[in-house]
């Protein structure tokens, strides 16, 4: 990056660190899957931390958890639909679907019963559901957004009760060993952060407590470097590694609730944290435990995000933080646009582009670069959504009205297409053309 550029990401992180008192922090941007710029401001002990300091990651842990529990349904060994008494039997609760429970609509309790669980230390799964034995659900499943740090203790034991393992261990295997996140642990290895508390009117630290969690540890055990939770940063937006498919992630990032209900400006996907921000919508989560905070959010249009560790139990705007680091790096250093270069099309599939009509409707089918099929009113107003090939001449909705939903090709006797038979509606090449199936029939233009 620019010196100049640096130099403003730098003057942020200072700001923030001497402004809101943290002992330390360690920031740094990602672009394209690789960090860009990286920086740290205050003590460590003696020194100053570095992008291969541990800090505690809290609830991001939360995410690595929902990427399990997706690899479990990308195998087919779970619905997102299925109510968890089908998992995990003998809960009160067992009505909550998986997928509420990765989106905090479950309805179930936000905390655990008995002490503070992130200063205690944690038991096992037979002590935590018998403790919810009573009460455990605050709201009707599916009614409304609870955030659930309990909903996230029975995923862990779901993906264990699968795997016949650990979920530390199902992590270790499956998402941070192929993503080489060899400095994510559940107890801090190495160079880390000793995470404290600051007085509120005095410059003075209490050191925090960080013991194990137990049943409760998969809401936010985790300790993890900058560098770790840069490539983590690096598989929202987009880059799997294998771990799980684009489209996958995809769908994490897909909104499901929101958190402000007026104009929403935070929501959730499945076990992903969404923010909108000056036109941007943006994927990660934010982490707080005694002691520390982190935060990671990327912009998956503009390959763009940020994060943030701080040794500090509350007083960093981390979340502000996090969003002006990726503001400023665009603003600051614009991406030039992808060159456009001609592409391969099948002859069949460029027959198929250009006017079609829902009734007296136009509409324009174009091929996208990456394959797909893009149908879109010809004025811009109106329903439009992606298509991807899923046979001969059908094709599933990716987004929009018609996602999910299924758009057919209908051909004469020659092989030539007709109409466009999606859920029901049929596009004609003409409007209202009689030769083609329109429902009700045709009788002609008067």
């Amino acid at each position: 990056m620019l010196e100049s550029t640096e130099h403003a990401l730098l003057r942020r992180i200072a700001h923030e660190q001497a402004a809101c008192r943290a002992p330390s922090i360690v920031a740094a941007v990602v672009r394209d899957g690789e960090i860009v710029w990286s920086g740290s401001r205050g003590r460590v002990g003696d020194r100053q931390p570095g992008t291969d300091t541990q800090y505690r990651l809290g609830s991001i842990t939360k995410t690595l958890v929902a990427t399990a529990v997706m690899r479990l349904r990308d195998e087919g060994l779970l619905d997102l639909n299925d109510p968890l008494e089908k998992h995990v039997p003998g809960t009160p609760f067992g009505a909550a679907t998986v997928a509420q429970l990765l989106s905090h609509t479950s309805g179930l309790t936000a905390e655990s019963p008995g002490l503070w669980w992130e200063r205690t230390p944690g038991a096992d799964w037979d002590a935590l559901a018998g403790s919810l034995a009573e009460g455990a659900t605050r709201h009707r499943p599916g009614a409304r957004f609870h955030y659930s740090n309990v909903g996230y203790g029975v995923l862990g034991e779901l993906v264990s009760r699968h795997r016949g393992k650990g979920w530390l261990s199902v992590l270790d295997e499956e998402v941070l060993g192929p993503l080489g996140m060899t400095r994510t642990t559940p107890h801090p290895v190495g160079d880390h952060a000793q995470g404290f508390a600051v007085h509120p009117f005095a410059d003075v630290l209490l050191p925090e407590p960080s013991p194990d969690a137990g049943a409760m540890a998969p809401a936010g055990q985790l300790w993890s470097t900058a560098t770790d939770l840069a490539r983590w940063t690096a598989f929202l937006g987009g880059h799997g590694g294998g771990v799980l498919a684009p489209e996958t992630i995809e769908q994490m990032r897909t909104m499901v609730t929101v958190d402000d209900t007026d104009v929403w400006t935070t929501g959730f996907g499945l076990g992903l944290m969404l923010v909108r921000y000056q036109g941007r919508r943006l994927a990660g989560h934010t982490g707080s435990m005694p002691g520390f905070l982190a935060v990671t959010l990327v912009d998956p249009v503009a390959q763009t995000g940020a994060l943030a560790l701080v040794n500090s139990t509350s007083g960093v705007g981390i979340t502000q933080l996090c969003l002006d680091l990726i503001t400023m790096t665009d603003e600051l250093e614009p991406r030039l646009p992808a060159e456009w270069q001609p592409s391969a099309v099948d002859p069949a599939l460029l027959a198929l582009t250009g006017l079609w009509h829902w009734g007296p409707t136009p509409y324009h089918l174009r091929i996208q670069g990456d394959g797909l099929l893009l149908l879109a009113p010809a004025d811009g107003a109106g329903r439009s959504s992606r298509f991807r090939a899923t046979g001969q001449d059908t094709y599933v909705g990716l987004d929009g009205y018609y996602a999910g939903e299924t758009l057919e090709v209908g051909r004469d006797s020659d092989g030539v297409a007709t109409h466009l038979d999606l859920a029901t509606f049929i596009f004609t090449r003409t409007p209202y053309d009689p030769a083609a199936p329109v429902p009700g029939g045709v009788e002609g233009w008067q």
